[in-house]
């Protein structure tokens, strides 16, 4: 299966967007041992957008963070439809700073549009909160894994994408700008966004094709349990390889591996 099959761009879109598809907090739940919870940014408040916290992985200690929609109506209402504000990527950071002062290895769960967009989180730096992100995972000294389980929107995702294994289940996409967006901005109609899917080159076959990611996790035939198995079984093996590595060759091939993203073949 791959780029060319039965399944189009926009129907893996329609796929990463269902609202039964499992979130951060079912991985948590089936995959990580004894989680804590962890609340705030201790600057402004707590998001929660984003579950973050400590446990166990195959009884190794992990930093977990990961992004949140919610089941019911209010849950999302209290979650923001998985939206982060900048106190959640705050949050994140904190305890990333934490995991690399205690050496925890540090997983993160991706699956939302995109950052929130109001004028409040505008104003409490939701840009800086982002790129203040992308800054300090280049150069966090503990392994970092990226899991996309749904949609990766945007910034708001890249938030928690700076690692030095990433991951994507098969039918998650990861894009600059979701397909509407897209459509809207080059042909002035949102109708086309099939064709701007095709185009974005957003799904796990296409990301793994220009090493965006290293690894597929397979979902066709299997059942949220199956999947959340196979993850966990390739996190336990990359994390116990990850953790092995001297610090200065983690961040040289961390560097790397962004380097060579986008170069001309």
């Amino acid at each position: 299966m791959g780029r060319y099959d039965a399944v189009t761009p926009y129907e893996r879109v329609q796929a990463a967007r269902n609202g039964h598809r499992p979130m951060g907090s079912f991985y948590i739940d089936h995959m990580i041992d004894d989680f804590v919870e962890l609340h705030g940014d201790r600057r402004f408040g707590d998001d929660a957008a984003i579950v973050a916290g400590v446990g166990y992985l195959n009884r190794m200690p992990v930093t977990v963070i990961a992004m949140e929609r919610g089941n019911t109506i209010e849950e999302r209402m209290e979650r923001n439809f998985g939206c982060p504000e900048p106190e959640g990527y705050r949050k994140a950071l904190r305890l990333m700073k934490q995991a690399e002062k205690f050496q925890r290895p540090v997983i993160c769960f991706i699956g939302s549009s995109g950052a929130y967009c109001g004028i409040d989180a505008e104003e409490r730096g939701q840009g800086l909160a982002i790129a203040e992100n992308l800054y300090e995972m280049m150069g966090l000294t503990t392994p970092i894994i990226s899991v996309v389980v749904g949609e990766g929107g945007s910034g708001g995702a890249l938030a928690l994408g700076v690692c030095d294994v990433a991951v994507m289940l098969e039918n998650a996409v990861y894009s600059v700008i979701s397909p509407e967006g897209c459509a809207s901005i080059l042909w002035k109609d949102a109708s086309k966004a099939p064709d701007a899917a095709e185009h974005l080159r957003l799904t796990s076959f296409d990301l793994k094709e220009f090493d965006v990611i290293e690894k597929i996790i397979p979902e066709e035939g299997k059942s949220p349990r199956e999947i959340c198995s196979s993850l966990k079984a390739f996190l336990i093996d990359e994390l116990n390889r990850l953790t092995q590595l001297p610090k200065d060759e983690l961040l040289n091939k961390r560097y790397e591996k962004f380097r060579k993203i986008g170069a001309f073949k």
